[in-house]
């Protein structure tokens, strides 16, 4: 698992590496029931504090990505089906409102946008 930390981000540093985790098991980089580095190797590993890493798997956990084992350590959670779809939801719909506030600085109308998406779907469908 890499995690890149980026000091001119405007999310904070434990933001980022929440969302790189999070990324990972979404794209099946980090599959059910794999081990996490602890708390203490990620922050060492990121030169970050161990407060920081145990904020991003108390939100990780309580998001149910993660499960926490006393003595054994953090592990990614079983695919809660729901969730994985929602999050993978959640992904494109900031996308597409990335797309649609693009389309509409540029005068872009909404039919246009639509047939746009139409194509890319037919595109998409050829390969």
């Amino acid at each position: 698992m890499k995690i890149i930390i980026s000091n001119t981000s405007d999310s904070p540093i434990y933001q980022q590496i929440k969302e790189q985790i999070k990324d990972a098991i979404l794209y099946g980089e980090l599959k059910e029931g794999e081990l996490l580095p602890s708390i203490r190797a990620l922050a060492n590993d990121l030169r970050v504090s161990v407060l920081t890493t145990r904020r991003v798997y108390d939100e990780l956990e309580s998001e149910g990505f993660i499960t926490t084992k006393a003595g054994k350590g953090s592990f990614v959670a079983k695919e809660n089906l729901e969730l994985l779809l929602e999050s993978r939801r959640h992904m494109v719909e900031v996308k597409l409102t990335e797309a649609w506030n693009t389309a509409r600085s540029l005068g872009i109308s909404k039919e246009e946008l639509i047939s746009m998406m139409g194509l890319l779907f037919e595109e998409g469908e050829h390969e």
